[in-house]
Formats: C-alpha cells, structure tokens, sequence
C-alpha cells in the first residue's frame, strides 16, 4: 500500500525512534558523520533498523539526516554525498521488506545560517535538498521527512527543494524548544501557515525538550489548522550525564501514555526523537493498539 493511502485509511502509523542513541550505544565514533557508517557498518544500521521494526513500527527513516552536500562539505564528505544515501536507503529498504514497512529519506538542517544571520541563500539550500531528494528518491524511498528545522525560510526551502526533487510525500516537522518556539523565534502557528499550503502530505514536530512542551506546541499545530495530517516525534525528556553515560528519564511507560495524549490530538503517525528506543517503539505500539479505536487500524 501507498503511505498515502495508508494515510487516507485513517489509520495511526507508528515510526521508529532515535537514530543516534542506538548508533552511539553500537560505538559510532564522536565525530564521525553518522552516514559514513552506511558503507562502514551497514551491518549496524540494518541492525538499529531491524530492532525498530520488531518493536513494532511501521515507518523507518533512512540514515541520512545529515547527508545533504552542505552539511558533508562541513564534514569534508561532500564527495560521497550520492554514496552515502544510496547506500542508507539499500540498507532501509533490506530491512524493511519483510516487515511490509515503508521507508522515509531522512532530511535534516543544513547546519549554516540563512542570510542576512549568515551566507546560506534561499536558492542555495533549496538546490541542496532538491539534490539529496532526487538521490534519496532514484535510490527507492517511499517519503522525504525533513525534520528537527529550525529556521521558517530553512524549512520552505527544503520544503520546495523536496517536492521539486522528487514526486514524493514530503513530511516537515520543527523542533519547539524554547518558550513554544523553535530556537530561530518560529511558532507552531507559522510553520503551520507557511509551509501546510505548499503541498506536504503531513506536517508536525520533532525533538524539542519534555513530552509536555511539545504536547502543547502539538496542540496548538492542531488548532493552527484542523484539518492538516500532523506527524510527531519527541524527544524522550532531556538528556543528562550520570558518569560518562548519557540518559534519558522518560521511561517507555511514559512515552507510550503521550503517545496516546498526542493521537487525542489528532497525530497520525506517531514515533520519537531523542533518547527514544525500541522499548520506547514498543510501548507505544503495544499503547495505540490496545486502546485503538474500533474501525481505525
């Protein structure tokens, strides 16, 4: 089935979870861009991929989030810009068959400032995301998601660049983390305004800071338009050091009772961020679909 029929259905879709905590648990090197790991360790990656799908989701997110040219450049990858995404998406889409999941490009921020803050063009970064979208596509994506934006013009850019550079789904998601804002000023309402009528098949919120403020930076996406198909995954609490290890508190239990908060609010699919895990997947699984609504799933 096609994600958007899927979405047509009504049904609530679940999405995995954190990328970077697994991969960092598995020993990705501090440093490193996580998407050289696609053709060092495509063993590992299959397997943070395969643990998400068990737990029970149905969408993966290819290890690409920073894999758009500007962001390698910064990384001296840029050369293996092309190579890194086909070989996230092989890997995904290895992974996913036989679970009959579909598989989201992953599109993360640029990393560099918008003019007039910095350097980076309206023209520059919409060329940047059109270019690893017409990669992520050929290579056999279902979906784009762009995700953890910050900057409202950032986000139409990559926006425009998606839909330019492939005929895909294109899902676009801000992190609010400061005061209901994301860390450039946006409110829920903007992105809502701004990027809803560009054509995305779903729109919504990703990482910020507690379960609580971004159930309330969700309510007021919902407000903003009723009518829109709204997409979340937050982080699981905020992060702290207990020796030299880094920990999350919210426990899957937790996360799964949001979860639930988060569908009352009109969230089709529903994943998380940081500190999130399979367990985390897995209790909201087992949460959505003990309390499901007869006719939904």
């Amino acid at each position: 089935m096609r994600f958007q029929e899927a979405l047509q259905d009504g049904r609530i879709l679940i999405a995995d979870g954190a990328a970077g905590t697994l991969l960092q648990a598995a020993g990705l090197p501090a440093g490193m861009a996580p998407e050289e790991w696609n053709v060092l360790e495509p063993t590992k990656i299959e397997a943070m991929h395969r643990a998400y799908l068990e737990a029970g989701a149905q969408i993966i997110l290819t290890n690409t989030f920073g894999g758009n040219r500007l962001k390698l450049a910064r990384m001296k990858k840029e050369s293996e810009l092309e190579r890194f995404n086909r070989a996230a998406v092989e890997i995904a889409r290895r992974a996913a068959e036989p679970f009959g999941a579909w598989v989201a490009g992953d599109m993360g921020p640029t990393g560099e400032l918008m003019v007039p803050l910095g350097s980076l063009t309206f023209d520059e970064a919409r060329r940047a995301y059109a270019e690893q979208a017409g990669i992520l596509a050929d290579a056999g994506v279902d979906l784009l998601v762009i995700e953890t934006m910050s900057d409202l013009e950032e986000a139409r850019a990559a926006a425009l660049g998606a839909l330019e550079g492939a005929d895909l789904p294109v899902v676009v998601t801000m992190s609010f983390d400061t005061r209901g804002r994301t860390m450039m000023g946006v409110t829920p309402e903007q992105l809502m305004e701004t990027l809803w009528p560009l054509g995305l098949t779903a729109i919504g919120a990703n990482c910020g800071r507690s379960l609580e403020e971004n159930l309330e930076a969700f309510r007021r996406l919902r407000e903003a338009n009723p009518k829109a198909r709204l997409w979340i995954k937050p982080n699981a609490g905020l992060p702290r050091l207990d020796g030299d290890r880094v920990v999350y508190d919210v426990t899957p239990a937790q996360f799964a009772e949001f979860a639930l908060k988060f569908r009352a609010y009109g969230a089709q699919i529903i994943g998380g961020c940081c500190g999130s895990t399979p367990a985390h997947i897995a209790a909201v699984a087992r949460a959505l679909q003990s309390s499901a609504v007869p006719g939904s799933e």
